[in-house]
C-alpha cells in the first residue's frame, strides 16, 4: 500500500493535469490518469530521498543506533590487537 503522503504528493504534482482532463477538457481523461499514475511512484522515490537525508535529524549526538538482530558488535581493540586496553585507574587525575 502505498503512503498517503506519497498519494498526496503526487495528487499535487499531477493535479494540473488532472484539472485540465476533468475541468477544463483540454487534455484527455486517459491521459491525465495517465500522468497521474506516473505521479505516484515518482512520489515514492522523492519522498524516499527526503526520509533518507532527514533519518539522522533530531538525534542526539551521543545517541548510537540499537543493533537489529542480524546487526553484529563491533570488536574491541582487545580483542584484535590481542594487546589489553590501557584504562585509567580511579585515583589517576583526568
Amino acid at each position: 500500500m502505498a503512503r498517503f503522503s506519497t498519494l498526496f504528493l503526487a495528487l499535487l504534482i499531477a493535479s494540473p493535469a488532472l484539472w485540465a482532463g476533468f475541468v477544463t477538457h483540454q487534455l484527455a481523461v486517459q491521459t491525465a490518469l495517465l500522468r497521474l499514475l506516473i505521479a505516484v511512484p515518482v512520489a515514492a522515490i522523492m519522498l524516499a530521498v527526503f526520509r533518507a537525508v532527514t533519518r539522522g535529524y533530531g538525534r542526539r549526538p551521543d545517541e548510537k543506533p540499537k543493533p537489529t538482530a542480524g546487526e553484529h558488535q563491533p570488536l574491541k581493540a582487545e580483542a584484535v590487537a590481542g594487546e589489553p586496553i590501557p584504562q585509567r585507574r580511579a585515583e589517576d587525575s583526568t
